[in-house]
């Protein structure tokens, strides 16, 4: 006879809903793509407790400068498409253009997967993107933490957090306190929304329901908004080593108006020429289908320029030839004034 509180079977942890074996199998999935991604520095990657990493000795006084960011709600667009390979990227991307604003190269990277129930095969495609992300830019995956947590996240859904650090010369580091007047202000492409803004593309495909357009841009609607964020760090890494740049922003969350001040020193103002720089199907469409102003667009999102440089006019041309010899869309877009009584950033 047993009494009420005695089990009559035994409960396995996978009978809880986390599988350990499934857990095992991605890890060895993992481990090639994070192979791809070693390089000079890394002692002790994938498997154990913590990452080891070395920081090059070609760094005579290194600062290690970190970033931190997620995905946002475009991957409730992941989901609902069954979108999964090119999330990944965005996650890197997002981190380690910001440590790139500091002047860092960045060394290392660490990614969270969360989820409810582990499905491996997607959990793989979208470390397969942020392998693809840190081999792009230069960087190495070194460890990770993947979390099965049931009853945490509905059913096919999962949350991702990812981590940088870089380093840079303590002598190299960009604060923007150099920046005066007369200055060039250089815009790099975006490769579409990058990773913000997306609660308010959601409402627009929404709203657009069967009259969304099949394409945009030359490229597929779904595919149009889901292209991941543009890794901007091997070549403006390379323009930072041949050119005196005073500033960079990565244009994210607060779009133009508000990540654009964040670089610059007190009194000084980013004076945007209006139409010096295309606007896509993509952003067209969405101002369009939201019904918002210029304002409201460039401060909600990108609107076609991903990360901003801040040099002097006698290197202005130079840096931007290179910078589109290697593969970036440049427009000069401004130039900084002093701000005066109006806003930081003023686009007219």
């Amino acid at each position: 006879m047993t009494t009420p509180n005695t089990p009559t079977t035994a409960l396995s942890y996978k009978d809880a809903g986390v599988d350990i074996d499934a857990g095992d199998a991605l890890v060895e999935r993992i481990k090639p793509l994070a192979k791809k991604t070693m390089r000079e520095g890394v002692l002790a990657g994938i498997g154990g407790f913590g990452a080891l990493f070395e920081v090059p000795k070609r760094y005579k006084e290194p600062v290690l400068v970190s970033g931190t960011d997620g995905v946002g709600t475009k991957l409730k667009l992941a989901f609902e498409w069954n979108m999964h390979d090119t999330v990944g990227i965005d996650l890197v991307a997002m981190s380690v253009n910001d440590v790139l604003v500091q002047g860092a190269e960045p060394l290392f990277f660490l990614d969270y997967f969360a989820c409810g129930k582990l499905d491996v095969d997607t959990a793989a495609a979208v470390v397969g993107g942020i392998a693809k992300g840190c081999e792009l830019s230069g960087c190495a995956l070194i460890g990770g933490e993947t979390a099965e947590m049931p009853g945490m996240y509905p059913a096919g859904e999962y949350d991702l957090a990812g981590f940088a650090v870089g380093a840079v010369e303590k002598s190299k580091i960009l604060t923007g306190a150099d920046v005066k007047p007369g200055d060039v202000v250089l815009g790099l492409a975006s490769s579409g929304v990058h990773s913000n803004g997306f609660s308010l593309v959601r409402k627009c495909i929404e709203r657009a329901g069967s009259s969304a357009p099949a394409t945009l841009d030359g490229k597929p609607f779904k595919q149009a908004l889901m292209e991941p964020t543009r890794l901007y760090v091997k070549n403006v890494l390379a323009a930072l080593a041949a050119y005196p740049i005073k500033a960079l922003a990565h244009i994210t969350g607060g779009g133009l108006l508000e990540n654009i001040p964040r670089v610059l020193p007190e009194g000084m103002a980013a004076h945007l020429k209006k139409g010096s720089w295309p606007q896509t199907e993509l952003f067209a469409w969405l101002q369009a289908t939201a019904g918002i102003d210029d304002i409201e667009m460039n401060r909600t999102f990108n609107n076609g320029i991903g990360m901003v440089v801040v040099i002097d006019a006698a290197n202005a041309a130079a840096c931007a030839a290179t910078l589109r010899a290697a593969g970036e869309t440049v427009y000069e877009i401004g130039e900084i004034a002093p701000i005066g009584d109006g806003a930081a950033v003023v686009v007219g």
